[in-house]
């Protein structure tokens, strides 16, 4: 599996150096980020993670002020006490330019299964462009969610996320 995954890194990678050469920006930009993440309540369980960190990858097309982008996130077993690993596929709209604010929904898979609600996120953030097609944001994030759809227990608590992404504009 993790052979997969890099070899899959890598094309996308080399596809990102491929047709970064054109010399208009198209508005289309693939990267990777991790992301910190906090619960907003105080949890006394041993078993479940309070905070952490995860990890993303990331396609956004933002031709001008509106733009979406689509995530595949990445939480190591543990968070809101899931048992395996947590994939959480999400999508944002995204108004504003260097400073920007998005709304965006997604869901969690884990150990075969599809968690029962989706969660909510309002995001605000900087778009920076650090090099030449070199994007980096970094940002803020509030999820609503019911934790409770990942674990056994009937714990609730939202999720503060502080998050930084690499993008390459092709």
């Amino acid at each position: 599996m993790k052979k997969n995954q890099i070899s899959l890194l890598v094309c996308v990678g080399l596809l990102a150096c491929a047709l970064g050469t054109r010399a208009e920006d198209s508005g289309l930009r693939l990267g990777a980020g991790a992301n910190y993440w906090t619960a907003v309540k105080n949890i006394d369980v041993d078993t479940i993670d309070k905070h952490g960190f995860s990890f993303l990858g990331t396609v956004q097309y933002w031709p001008s002020w509106i733009g979406v982008e689509a995530d595949l996130e990445w939480f190591k077993h543990g968070y809101a006490g899931a048992a395996q690993d947590v994939w959480s596929p999400q999508g944002y709209l995204i108004v504003g330019k260097t400073l920007y604010g998005a709304v965006g929904i997604g869901g969690y898979y884990s150990d075969g299964e599809w968690a029962n609600n989706p969660f909510y996120a309002f995001r605000i953030g900087a778009d920076l462009e650090v090099l030449p097609r070199i994007h980096l944001d970094i940002n803020a994030t509030y999820r609503f969610q019911d934790w409770s759809s990942l674990n056994t227990s009937n714990i609730k608590s939202d999720t503060i996320m502080l998050g930084v992404a690499a993008r390459v504009a092709l």
